[in-house]
């Protein structure tokens, strides 16, 4: 919470320092794009120090659909840990494996978090966070490396996949590019960043040192009996997770009807397992007592995006960031194409919202500096979807980090040297592809 106070401050005192600016936006078949080449400069509204403290609550507003399903999430998964069916479960899987084979456990379950960050989405799939911190649990490991398969994982898959309609498939429409073209380069991408992941965690693996006490909550997931009740609590839930994926694809669900979805299966959990309605609200009460605090570092860390929307300098820092691209060599150019995006990413998180905002200006921009639209669409991506993984305005990874409880600095401190090793991974993908012509 100080960490991202102090970062809101940093926001409001750019304010000061940068002019304010817009682009020109028009409506084309029901979503708002800006104009290239329409940038111009407009009153200064910097921001007052009363600003500050105001753009928090704002933030908690802004981010209530964040703060709604890590509540009622947390609710969830605090009644299924009472009925102990997760537990017991995933205790089966690896006592099925074998305890001694736990490098092979993180590895599959952080290649299924993985597939399902590329095939499903990013906060479709917070519900499953808390699975990777008792598989964690189960083979003697902090929640830390839990939260590295699971949020690592979806974020990884996310961010690189292949055919991720928010992000690729806005921006290839955008670009005019076919939908999802280019898709076998970014498939090696995502494989390579992957294995990546398995082997930075199996290098945490092995460097952790479980105490005692650890080792005793471990070997009683391990050694939990599967019951009958178990097993149909895990139906229920695995029910659930369907009837969501269905209305995702079906119907185009989000954030609101996945935390609707949430609250159908605990009560239906409750009710499963003999709770009576008391009995219910008090357990999803608890549940969600334990994620308030990194449930309310969300709604401060989307007061950043108030200050600097009323400041109006978003538009700035993006027109200003597209003209240092000049003047490089072609492969480089790409690279910091990346790079800005990425540093767009801290204003704009959602993927959508920054390729419709960025496209129209670095597509052209690309065609002037010799970059192929495609290399264009693959630095976004790269910028925008690595990024995801440590910048506190993205709602999602903050929502995630808080349902596994990690805290944000930590997490800071335990995937930086993944993300810096990922970034060079995706550079050389990205130089291949301006070498070979990738178009």
């Amino acid at each position: 919470m100080v960490l991202i106070f102090f970062i809101l401050i940093i926001a409001a005192g750019l304010t000061h320092v940068i002019p304010a600016g817009a682009f020109d936006r028009q409506t084309v078949n029901g979503v708002t794009q800006i104009i290239a080449g329409s940038y111009q400069p407009v009153a200064a509204q910097p921001a007052a120090i009363m600003d500050i403290f105001f753009a928090i609550p704002r933030g908690l507003v802004e981010a209530a659909q964040y703060l709604f399903i890590v509540f009622i999430a947390g609710g969830l998964f605090h009644l299924l840990q009472r009925t102990g069916a997760l537990e017991a479960g995933i205790g089966a899987f690896v006592a099925k494996v074998g305890y001694k084979r736990r490098g092979l456990v993180l590895v599959l379950t952080t290649a299924i978090f993985g597939f399902f960050g590329a095939a499903v989405g990013f906060e479709n799939n917070i519900a499953l966070v808390p699975v990777g911190v008792v598989v964690a649990r189960a083979i003697g490991c902090t929640n830390m490396v839990g939260a590295g398969m699971a949020v690592g994982g979806i974020g990884v898959g996310f961010a690189l996949s292949p055919i991720n309609p928010y992000t690729v498939g806005v921006a290839q429409s955008v670009a005019e590019l076919s939908l999802f073209s280019g898709w076998a380069l970014r498939l090696c991408l995502l494989a390579s960043a992957l294995i990546g992941l398995c082997g930075f965690l199996l290098w945490r693996l092995r460097a952790e040192q479980v105490n005692a006490e650890e080792q005793e909550a471990d070997n009683s997931i391990v050694e939990a009996r599967l019951t009958g009740r178990h097993i149909g609590t895990l139906l229920i839930f695995v029910a659930g997770l369907a009837f969501m994926l269905f209305g995702i694809f079906r119907y185009g669900w989000y954030i609101n009807e996945i935390a609707g979805v949430f609250l159908m299966t605990a009560i239906a959990v409750g009710l499963f397992n003999g709770l009576g309605a008391n009995a219910i609200v008090d357990k999803m009460m608890e549940g969600a007592s334990t994620v308030t605090p990194g449930a309310l570092i969300i709604g401060v860390a989307a007061a950043i995006k108030v200050i600097l929307d009323d400041a109006k300098i978003t538009d700035t820092i993006i027109f200003e960031l597209s003209g240092l691209l000049t003047g490089y060599p072609t492969m480089l150019t790409a690279v910091l194409m990346s790079l800005v995006q990425g540093v767009i990413n801290i204003f704009i998180p959602g993927g959508s919202g920054q390729a419709l905002v960025t496209m129209p200006v670095m597509a052209p921009l690309g065609d002037l500096l010799g970059v192929s639209r495609q290399v264009t669409v693959l630095a976004f991506q790269i910028g925008d979807g690595i990024t995801n993984l440590i910048v506190p305005t993205s709602g999602g990874t903050l929502a995630m980090l808080a349902i596994a409880r990690v805290n944000y600095a930590d997490w800071l401190r335990f995937i930086s040297l993944y993300v810096l090793g990922l970034y060079g991974v995706a550079w050389l993908f990205l130089c291949a592809a301006v070498a070979f012509g990738y178009s």
